[in-house]
């Protein structure tokens, strides 16, 4: 008789995002009439650059010709992609990072929920709180997470790092030593960010305790304050301690082309062992690369034209967020994110529960939000929006909520 991998039945309801689409089908199929703004799910709304539509085009007329056709790419990605990335998000900022530490992947969703196959299932992990749901699902899924405790919605070998409003929603040093630490920055969901100096505080700490931190780093294009780090490798000694994730999806609009890559580099080790190593083994047996047109896309981002149309995508999102940023602070809400960040994290209102509050967005301004605590038991009583609806449909959601 076969079995089954149990550690999924562990898992408590289904995905957060899935869950949110349900209610809401149902709220649509049950009022008709209604227009329903979504505001809840990071996804982005603005039509991919010109730029990026002609390298598309571009290469698929490559696919077409038998002197120019591409099957499997290789196992790292395609070099010329792997280069740009090499020198554009890594050298010209003093980080010593080279094309071949660099992984292309379909996203950093996949990847972050990936890399855990290549550690220990004794390894412990500490998460911020609340945190990207991603990274502690999939450790259950592995059987790394112990015994779930319904009351209080965590894990018994999960070490939680909280952040709340009273330390600028940013995790403090854990009591307990991991072995793997997951950070986000700038963070989804509470849009939060830590300066470099903060984060050479947790580099040095993983270097100290043997610990791995796994960096994701899906929205530093929207990183505008100068004290905010947009690579983790900015910081001396992560070289020996971190992997990075990074994602075409929110800085280029790849939500539905799919992009990413992680970094590793070879300095990263356990013992004589290369995390590198393991890694290129996982990624050559289990994947077949992303598509040779979505990476010669990919590559069109960092082209001149590239980085001046996507700067004005970036900043018509951020003006979004600065619109709900305003708005709620102007109806009394208690907000923060929005700065840095494509999330606006607000207190729900009323002492609501987090799902109080999304059903009562739902139900009395037809507002699709996410609820603070499907993303860790810190985030309940708070809620998340998103700045990557269109501007008009940010407009009436805000007025909308205001109008409550």
């Amino acid at each position: 008789m076969f079995k089954i991998n149990d550690n999924y039945l562990k898992l408590p309801g289904s995905y957060l995002f899935s869950t949110i689409g349900k209610k809401v089908n149902a709220y649509s199929q049950a009022n008709p009439d209604k227009k329903i703004i979504r505001l809840g799910i990071g996804d982005v709304t603005q039509p991919l650059a010109p730029v990026i539509i002609e390298a598309l085009h571009g290469a698929v007329e490559e696919m077409g010709n038998a002197e120019t056709f591409k099957g499997y790419a290789p196992d790292l990605g395609y070099e010329f992609l792997r280069s740009a990335i090499a020198d554009n998000d890594y050298k010209a900022r003093g980080c010593d990072i080279t094309a071949d530490e660099i992984f292309i992947s379909d996203g950093a969703k996949c990847d972050s929920g990936n890399i855990q196959e290549i550690f220990s299932l004794d390894n412990k992990i500490a998460v911020c709180d609340p945190v990207y749901p991603v990274y502690v699902d999939t450790n259950v899924m592995a059987g790394r997470t112990g015994v779930y405790d319904e009351k209080k919605e965590t894990w018994s070998d999960v070490i939680y790092m909280p952040c709340l409003a009273e330390n600028n929603f940013a995790p403090e040093i854990p009591k307990e030593t991991p072995d793997l630490i997951y950070l986000c920055f700038p963070n989804n969901p509470t849009g939060s960010t830590i300066t470099k100096a903060q984060l050479q505080e947790w580099v040095d700490y993983a270097n100290r305790v043997g610990a791995v931190i796994i960096y994701d780093a899906a929205y530093e294009a929207y990183i505008s304050e100068a004290d905010v780090p947009h690579t983790i490798y900015e910081c001396e000694g992560a070289r020996t301690c971190a992997i990075e994730l990074r994602s075409f999806s929110k800085n280029a609009g790849f939500t539905g082309v799919r992009l990413g890559c992680t970094v590793i580099p070879k300095d990263l080790k356990c013992g004589d062992v290369m995390l590198h190593s393991l890694w290129a083994r996982r990624h050559g047996t289990k994947y077949n690369g992303a598509p040779y047109i979505v990476q010669r896309a990919g590559e069109a981002v960092y082209s001149r034209e590239g980085k001046e149309q996507l700067k004005k995508q970036v900043a018509y999102y951020m003006n979004n967020a600065k619109y709900i940023m305003n708005g709620l602070k102007e109806a009394g809400y208690t907000v923060s994110g929005g700065v840095n960040a494509p999330y606006i994290w607000l207190k729900a209102p009323n002492g609501m529960t987090s799902w109080e509050f999304f059903d009562y967005l739902l139900e009395n301004a037809n507002v699709v939000g996410t609820p603070g605590s499907g993303f860790g038991p810190s985030g309940e009583t708070y809620f998340r929006l998103t700045a990557f609806g269109s501007y008009e449909n940010t407009v009436a959601a805000v007025d909308r909520i205001k109008a409550l």
